[in-house]
């Protein structure tokens, strides 16, 4: 494993576990322990924890911080109320996405934002060249380490109280103080809980002792693509806008942000092509880069361990893009039909 990639500071505690290491966004990640089907099927129908230390941790604090953010992100900053968090774009003069993020209010002028980890350099200098005064923006990532526990039983497991989705809270969890965080990116109930990194090993552990699965980024992919959360990178990029890409809901768009002109247009006069969420008709497992007949293409795809079938995310023009049309997907060659499908991909009643 190459010297130059970044490990988290619970890097010997996945190499103690016997998980597979890989690079992933410039750092040395677990892709897998015991296997991604057996991992996600643990989140789906118990509980599992994902080392996600690598995600970026920004503090933007300050008196004008609050209008800063207004005017950098898509959402409507304004509607956070303490101790809540927000879904959000951080987006470019031409409604490109230059990351998708979650903002914290930590208190009156405090935010966190949390930051994709492929783009943690990309968002800190996009926010720090346009800093104004009376707002102070500081990547304060290598202070945390940040463990997501995800699953139907996760609250139960932890000892937690439920508490509404988008709100964090301070607590312990097995005597360590951490910052409690009803997000995550498998639609199952769960929190991400933020310590310092100093902590990192003694959380885990805490959490692994209580039945929770240890789990790797495998299935922290095939749970996302199932419920259709976007991926940076692959699904959402810099030439992509929100309202193709189906994050309208994200934007506020009679508020005035960076891009927001831009996107007012792709939402009067209608995208030409739109993100759909597909089902595979044959046996097949649909890739990111494989062609879709007319034109599309598909941005990511797997084999889905909870409905034991290929499943994907493409762009297609706008005609394709309605629930129940037939596609054509080449996989390797070969033209595969596919059907899209209403999002998301899996529902619990399946």
């Amino acid at each position: 494993m190459s010297a130059t990639l970044r490990q988290t500071p619970l890097h010997d505690a996945h190499v103690s576990l016997g998980a597979r290491m890989v690079p992933f966004a410039g750092w040395e990640m677990p892709v897998q322990y015991e296997g991604v089907i057996p991992e996600h099927l643990a989140v789906r129908t118990r509980a599992g924890a994902f080392d996600v230390s690598h995600m970026g941790q920004l503090h933007v604090d300050g008196p004008t911080a609050q209008t800063f953010l207004q005017s950098a992100l898509s959402n409507d900053v304004d509607r956070v109320p303490d101790s809540g968090a927000q879904y959000t774009l951080l987006t470019n003069e031409t409604g490109g996405i230059v990351d998708d993020l979650i903002v914290y209010r930590l208190g009156h002028g405090a935010f966190l934002l949390v930051v994709n980890a492929g783009n943690r350099e990309i968002a800190y200098d996009w926010l720090k060249e346009r800093e104004p005064r009376g707002t102070e923006v500081r990547d304060a990532s290598d202070e945390y380490a940040l463990v997501a526990v995800q699953g139907p039983a996760s609250l139960e497991l932890l000892g937690l109280d439920d508490a509404p989705a988008f709100t964090h809270a301070m607590g312990k969890v097995g005597g360590i103080e951490t910052m409690i965080c009803r997000t995550g990116y498998t639609g199952e109930t769960g929190v991400e809980l933020l310590c310092p990194a100093e902590d990192a090993e003694a959380l885990w552990s805490a959490v692994l002792d209580r039945g929770v699965v240890p789990c790797g980024l495998g299935a922290r992919d095939t749970l996302r693509l199932e419920v259709c959360y976007p991926l940076h990178g692959n699904d959402i990029t810099q030439e992509t806008d929100a309202i193709s890409a189906g994050l309208g809901w994200t934007c506020a768009l009679e508020t005035e942000f960076t891009g927001v002109e831009a996107l007012r247009r792709v939402k009067e006069h209608g995208p030409e092509r739109k993100l759909a969420a597909f089902v595979m008709e044959e046996k097949a497992v649909p890739r990111q880069g494989m062609a879709i007949a007319g034109g599309g293409e598909v941005t990511s795809g797997t084999h889905s361990p909870s409905l034991d079938v290929g499943i994907g995310l493409g762009y297609v023009s706008t005609a394709q893009a309605s629930t129940g049309t037939e596609l054509e997907v080449d996989v390797r060659g070969k033209p595969r039909r596919a059907r899209v499908v209403a999002k998301p991909i899996y529902r619990k009643e399946h």
